[in-house]
């Protein structure tokens, strides 16, 4: 690699070390690859791992169309165990977020241990939606390997989780519920959710749910279950549907199954909203919360929070926080123009950047992208609040990486995974299987064949189980290939959490000085560059280039300008000697190797030349 980097007309020459950290390229397919309590995190970088509970330690690989839990089988909490947490740990993860813990309607038939049955009519797939809550206070049956005891399994995780040093998070489905909400596990003293509503009235404060006056809910025609019906579902009066549907007709496309709950908007009425004296279904999900708070749960994933109104959220976070400090909420939230109010006046500490960062990446892993975008993320979205946008490629909403509905192979994303991790201070987040290449390519029942992992189904992730290997999660049945996109995403997640300029540095953007034309042969519509550095005063002191070339198909010989007001902001003397070094800290084995040496007087007015692979990211820290 040839690196020229000049300082132009100085007296003194200044010391500065360029470490190539690596090329992420195709070429890299080879070879490998009691709750304790809990402290404030000393940076935002966290790395959460999002486990789909009922998958992830499914060895059953039967994978039948529609299959039942008999057939298909079912991950457990205890298929959790000491090993899988303690490999999580070391592939870097910080935070677990363990998906459709809380109880939900299912067709599986839970009788015999005293649960109620779901009507069909209203569910969807046979292991039925996570985020179809039907008992707030309970978790799903189907995770226990004793049903009775399927609290304590669930304790017993969420300790095992914290001993291997991992905090745990649950999601929260505020704005929702399903038709066949009862909680029979509710404490004494708490109400059920529409327990004491007037249901004369389509819109009261006080009532949890909105009504359709005078007029049954009628079950979509196109709803036809693989479990047949005992009974006719009856709901009279109808009540409005969880993507604010406001009819008893809701079409399949719509949340049919789930119930809207009422925070006191008056939705057919301007949304007029009615907060004094607070409404009823914020004093009970106040008490949702503070019962999995006090399980020792150290954050919620908010489901769909920007349909609740952001003044509940600012007062019941800070209520939440009186029981635990500590504890984090991340919203699922994708409408750029409510991010300060839900961060600011809604009182959340992360939100998902997918309307922005993750829809630009995505058309650069694609082909079709254009690098500039990354730049309109931080400017027009999360300029001054990027340390609180949670970063991700992938998660149960999304389609995976490598499916045909998407980029089809898992590698065109590691440009995209490094600067994820590195572009701010905020968390990133990774899905169950993304780091082996997970690739749905079938139907697995009413998940259709979308490129999702499916969330409503019984399934046996068959890439993953690979590494899951009979419950020793050592990866002994792995490809040579899933080795390698394993160990890459290792590599990035380690320097990701122990580097102090990504962990708490700056960040400069350089697209502006070299885009344009301005540097030869640097395209801007498929070439990104920045900087992260830290205090040069700092004993822990790091200046990190990053240049990512997001190109499929083409390679740059190029270069990038580090102007002179980056230079000053990093508090590098321009008016001393230089010297520099460039080492490779990998290479295409992840290796380190020392590539050359030399000492050299440079000048801001030229570029670092340099030749970028297509589909890869180099890094160099400077010194």
């Amino acid at each position: 690699m040839k690196l020229t980097l000049t300082l132009g007309k100085m007296n003194k020459t200044i010391a500065i070390v360029l470490l190539a950290i690596s090329h992420f390229t195709l070429a890299q397919k080879t070879t490998e690859m009691t709750p304790k309590k809990t402290t404030s995190p000393t940076t935002d970088k966290l790395v959460v791992y999002q486990i789909y509970t009922r998958l992830f330690g499914n060895l059953n690989t039967t994978n039948k169309f529609y299959g039942s839990i008999e057939e298909n089988g079912c991950g457990k909490f205890n298929d959790i165990n000491e090993s899988a947490l303690q490999e999580l740990k070391k592939f870097g993860v910080s935070h677990v977020w363990f998906t459709g813990i809380i109880e939900h309607a299912t067709m599986t038939d839970n009788s015999k241990s005293g649960i109620s049955q779901d009507n069909p009519l209203v569910v969807k797939g046979i292991a039925g939606s996570p985020y179809a809550i039907k008992d707030f206070y309970d978790v799903d049956p189907d995770l226990a390997v004793d049903v009775k005891n399927r609290m304590k399994e669930f304790e017993a995780l969420v300790k095992r989780s914290h001993t291997n040093g991992l905090k745990v998070i649950i999601d929260c489905v505020p704005n929702h519920v399903a038709r066949s909400y009862h909680s029979d596990k509710k404490p004494k003293g708490i109400k059920d959710f529409g327990e004491e509503d007037d249901k004369t009235k389509t819109f009261d404060p006080n009532n949890n749910f909105y009504y359709i006056k005078d007029q049954m809910f009628v079950v979509p025609s196109e709803a036809n279950p693989p479990v047949l019906p005992k009974e006719n579902y009856i709901e009279n009066p109808a009540k409005a549907t969880g993507n604010d549907v406001f009819s008893a007709n809701p079409s399949i496309n719509d949340w049919f199954e789930t119930i809207k709950l009422n925070y006191g908007i008056d939705y057919l009425n301007n949304r007029s909203k009615n907060f004094e004296p607070i409404p009823s279904t914020w004093l009970k999900m106040r008490d949702i919360l503070t019962y999995w708070t006090k399980k020792g749960v150290d954050g919620f994933r908010c489901d769909m929070a920007e349909m609740v109104p952001f003044e509940f959220w600012g007062w019941v976070i800070p209520e939440i926080k009186k029981v635990n400090p500590d504890i984090i909420f991340i919203a699922e939230i994708y409408n750029p123009q409510t991010y300060r109010q839900y961060l600011f006046e809604g009182k959340f500490d992360y939100l998902y950047d997918k309307v922005g960062l993750y829809d630009a990446l995505r058309r650069l892993m694609e082909g079709h992208g254009d690098a500039n975008d990354i730049s309109r993320v931080w400017q027009n979205e999360s300029g001054d609040f990027s340390n609180r946008m949670l970063r991700f490629l992938e998660n149960h909403d999304e389609q995976r990486i490598a499916s045909q509905y998407f980029a089809n192979d898992p590698f065109k994303a590691i440009a995209s995974m490094v600067l994820s991790a590195t572009l701010h201070t905020g968390p990133v987040m990774l899905y169950f299987g993304q780091e082996v290449g997970v690739k749905p390519t079938v139907a697995e029942g009413f998940s259709k064949n979308d490129g999702r992992t499916t969330m409503f189904d019984y399934w046996g992730v068959s890439e993953f189980q690979n590494w899951v290997n009979n419950h020793q999660y050592d990866g002994g049945k792995l490809s040579e290939e899933q080795k390698s996109l394993r160990k890459i995403y290792s590599e990035i997640l380690k320097f990701t959490i122990e580097n102090e300029a990504v962990k708490n540095g700056q960040f400069y953007d350089l697209q502006y000085v070299n885009g344009n034309g301005q540097t030869v042969n640097y395209n801007d519509k498929k070439i990104y560059s920045y900087l992260r550095f830290t205090d040069y005063q700092k004993s822990s002191d790091s200046r990190l280039l990053f240049i990512c070339n997001f190109d499929l198909e083409k390679s740059y010989d190029t270069g990038v300008l580090i102007p002179q007001g980056a230079w000053d902001v990093m508090n590098i003397n321009r008016n001393e000697p230089v010297s520099y070094s460039v080492k490779a800290i990998f290479d295409k084995n992840m290796n380190s190797t020392e590539i050359n040496h030399q000492t050299k007087l440079i000048s801001t007015t030229e570029a670092i030349r340099i030749t970028l692979p297509a589909n890869s990211v180099t890094v160099l820290e400077i010194k």
